[in-house]
């Protein structure tokens, strides 16, 4: 028996898989079904947290205190003297403006005083602080700023950001007795550039989806850098500006802050236009990745969940895996349509999304893309500095020299 051999006859009609080789691969298809599963609620999520942002009527307030706002300035943004003036132009009975560069030469000072020339009427006022002796040159100017504000409630916005004459009237009706703080959502507003406009696409189909549904779920306990509006004294509880002054992402850390202490922080009903510029595609990527190696580092799991945001490129490597599901490619365009719609159009009265829906699938897989990168290196640049993300959240200057402050 011992030299007797064992045939076996197949049907040709019948294919035989090795489970050695079949069994692998059904299983990283049933791991990349079940992710897309999840995101195709979270595609439903999002358009039900749209559904409740938008539910949410503002009584009118029944007093407008006086506000001060506050404005770093670093160059020239895109469109810096319109930005800038959008402010100038509220239409509100008392409000103040400051103004803070690092040096007299910024080309920034020019604008700042020639919309503050042009509008007389508005108490303003522009101050050099000189190198900051923190990592976070941005904060360190709020915080200097900060030192000569005279009201109580203090609007922070960023230079690249455009408002209608009704802001600070929002503001002030939002600013109920037990909020400490206010953060509005933002319409990313593209450059002359196709990075910018995936950019632009990206930010407002994706990024506010999630602040959205994280809103529904959790509540707000985090902010959005753009504008943020704040009481001083809550500022000062928290322990001061200069608390955040070693954080990348310092708004986000400012509403933990806030929130810990017990005080609400809700997302404004008032959307701004946050002006992206029009970078190439290498000032785009480094701009990108610096957003998401800062939000790996300061939310860890938020971040890995960010791969429940963009069902296409889950449902394309299950494709890849087993063709037969492709259906399932057209449920994953159909439920990211529906989210994004109901972003970008529904909440934020996007033409750039509207007009320009193909580019969606395009977005998610650049997006996708740099989620990967997000998970390697922890250097990055921003405005023309380097600094290292420590482990923390927070980030080293890589250079810096202090100067002393000066005033105008």
């Amino acid at each position: 028996m011992g030299d007797m051999a064992v045939t076996l006859e197949t049907d040709p009609g019948i294919e035989v898989i090795s489970g050695g080789e079949g069994l692998p691969m059904f299983v990283l298809a049933l791991i990349f079904l079940f992710l897309l599963i999840g995101s195709l609620v979270y595609c439903v999520l999002i358009v039900l947290a749209a559904r409740k942002y938008l539910a949410v009527k503002l009584a009118p307030s029944q007093s407008l205190p006086p506000i001060t706002i506050m404005k770093p300035l670093s160059g020239l943004d895109e469109g810096l003297y319109e930005n800038l003036r959008s402010f100038f132009e509220q239409d509100y009975p008392l409000f103040e403006i400051l103004f803070a560069v690092r040096h007299t030469e910024d080309p920034a000072v020019q604008v700042a005083c020639k919309v503050m020339d042009d509008f007389p009427e508005v108490p303003a006022r522009l101050i050099a602080v000189g190198e900051s002796p923190s990592p976070n040159a941005k904060v360190y100017s709020l915080r200097r700023m900060l030192e000569l504000a005279q009201y109580e409630i203090i609007a922070m916005a960023d230079s690249d950001t455009r408002v209608d004459k009704g802001l600070l009237r929002v503001i002030a009706a939002e600013m109920k007795d037990d909020v400490g703080l206010v953060t509005c959502p933002y319409r990313a507003v593209a450059g002359d550039s196709p990075w910018s406009r995936l950019e632009a696409i990206g930010l407002n189909t994706e990024f506010l989806g999630g602040v959205l549904v994280a809103r529904m779920l959790m509540g707000m306990d985090f902010a959005l850098g753009p504008a943020i509006a704040a009481r001083k004294s809550v500022l000062e509880q928290i322990g001061g500006l200069a608390r955040l002054e070693n954080y990348l992402a310092e708004d986000f850390v400012m509403g933990n802050l806030v929130a810990a202490l017990g005080r609400r922080v809700i997302l404004s009903s008032y959307r701004i236009e946050h002006r992206i510029g029009g970078q190439g595609f290498k000032g785009n990527l480094e701009h990108r990745l610096r957003w998401a190696r800062s939000t790996r580092r300061s939310r860890r799991l938020g971040y890995l969940g960010l791969l429940f945001t963009n069902p296409l490129p889950l449902a394309l490597l299950l494709c890849a895996v087993q063709p037969q599901w492709y259906p399932l490619a057209i449920a994953a365009l159909l439920f990211r349509a529906a989210a994004a719609w109901a972003v970008a159009v529904d909440v934020l009265h996007d033409p750039l999304t509207r007009g320009n829906w193909w580019l969606v699938p395009v977005q998610d897989l650049m997006s996708f893309g740099v989620w990967i990168g997000g998970f390697f290196g922890r250097s990055i640049n921003w405005r023309g500095r380097r600094y290292n993300i420590q482990s923390d959240g927070t980030y080293a200057d890589i250079d810096s020299k202090a100067q002393a402050p000066v005033t105008r």
